[in-house]
């Protein structure tokens, strides 16, 4: 089998705190979650990421994996066999050095295979956390809603071989969540002797060309037409908590913003809704559109870059 540099996957030094790791993961299962990332082999780099945080994201885990590097300089996509007699003083009595959170490759696997008998015995042991990503409409923190979500799991068969599967988990989003806040599903991680750990999912918000979102503040760019701009009066906008009646000032220019206060992200303090006037002129692609363009063109002896 090669050998994996579960710290080359991550892109941290071999002397990265927990801290770091665990920073280095979240940043990039961000990048490449395969619900926003435009790469090809997204969720193949999504399960090596979850591999390798899996073997680093735990001091036990780790310090075996670096044990059984030291004195060696394995590269990544090397030949390699693990010692015979590897592993030995780390982990359980049941084989379970390195636990179910691996994505169940063969590095891994056989590595599992190496972490044998003849250790200490500790009591049984509660699965490891998992970390995942979920991404949401921004109506979704708005109004709240219900989601089904893929996930790729490991499990001991009864040869007690690491093997995946998938299965979809239907979660629920509450009412004015934000980007970056994780949601902890209880139990939903990876199983254990002591019982299964628990799934946090970190809330992210899909592309959209229409808002822009900073904490609970939401900016809406808003269209408007130039005589809208000149003239003034009320316009109806949709927003995501539903249609508004806004009052637009005479005079205006493009790039305004109009405050509605409350009307950002739910919240025991709510954001602000930020409306961004954007001017949308009329094509001139008839004769008559055309001659009210030479009319303004003539009457108005407008120049705008004049006095700038």
């Amino acid at each position: 089998m090669e050998y994996k540099d579960y710290y080359q996957t991550l892109g941290v030094p071999k002397t990265a705190t927990e801290e770091e790791i665990k920073k280095a993961y979240r940043k990039l299962v961000r990048k490449y979650h395969p619900d926003v990332s435009k790469e090809a082999d997204a969720q193949h780099k999504t399960q090596e990421l979850n591999e390798a945080y899996g073997v680093l994201g735990d001091a036990e885990k780790r310090a075996a994996y670096d044990e059984l590097g030291r004195g060696h300089q394995y590269r990544a996509g090397q030949e390699f066999r693990p010692p015979p007699d590897w592993g030995r003083g780390f982990g359980n009595g049941n084989g379970g050095g390195f636990g179910g959170d691996a994505m169940g490759s063969d590095f891994f696997a056989d590595l599992f295979a190496n972490l044998g008998g003849g250790r200490r015995r500790q009591a049984p042991r509660r699965g490891e956390d998992s970390h995942a990503s979920i991404s949401i409409d921004l109506a979704d923190s708005y109004h709240g809603a219900t989601r089904t979500i893929g996930l790729t799991v490991a499990e001991r068969d009864a040869q007690d071989r690491i093997l995946t599967r998938e299965r979809n988990l239907s979660v629920n989003i509450p009412k004015g969540v934000t980007a970056g806040q994780q949601l902890r599903l209880s139990g939903q991680g990876q199983p254990g002797a002591a019982g299964p750990g628990d799934l946090y999912l970190e809330i992210q918000f899909r592309p959209n060309a229409r808002y822009r979102i900073d904490g609970r503040d939401v900016y809406e760019t808003v269209p408007v037409a130039p005589w809208e701009l000149a003239l003034g009066g009320e316009i109806d906008v949709d927003t995501p908590s539903g249609k508004v009646t806004v009052t637009v000032p005479a005079g205006s220019q493009s790039g305004r913003k109009l405050r509605l206060r409350g009307r950002g992200i739910p919240g025991k303090t709510a954001g602000d809704l930020y409306l961004l006037l954007e001017v949308v002129l009329p094509p001139a692609t008839t004769d008559k559109a055309r001659e009210l363009y030479r009319t303004m063109a003539r009457e108005l002896a407008f120049n705008p870059r004049a006095g700038g």
